[in-house]
């Protein structure tokens, strides 16, 4: 096939902001990644965005398996809240109130029916 680029699980991408190792950034309105390593502001860095990661989340929060997370940008961590965010994945491992991290899957999300 002469139109294939790569498979993109990691895509090498440039944020506006530092970005450490481990911690989700998002680009634009969709495409959410997390850093491989620490990345700086305006340089190229390598982030992930296929996969089964362990992510940051808002501590007082419960999470279910089959959860929709959505990242909040101001904090570096991801919640329950839909309302002006982003869906960045899908837990894959329940995660208690209080806990500081959930398992999620990242990559493609079904959206909800209206």
């Amino acid at each position: 096939m002469q139109n294939f680029i790569q498979p993109g699980h990691t895509l090498d991408l440039v944020p506006s902001a530092d970005v450490a190792s481990g911690v989700g950034y998002l680009f634009g309105t969709s495409l959410f990644g997390v850093a491989t390593g620490d990345v700086a502001n305006g340089e190229t860095g390598a982030f992930l965005t296929d996969g089964v990661v362990e992510i940051a989340k808002t501590s007082a929060l419960s999470v279910s398996v089959g959860d929709r997370v959505f990242w909040v940008p101001g904090s570096s961590v991801v919640n329950k809240t839909a309302t002006a965010q982003q869906c960045v994945g899908i837990a894959v491992e329940d995660a208690a109130n209080p806990s500081p991290t959930v398992k999620i899957k990242l990559g493609s999300v079904n959206a909800v029916a209206a």
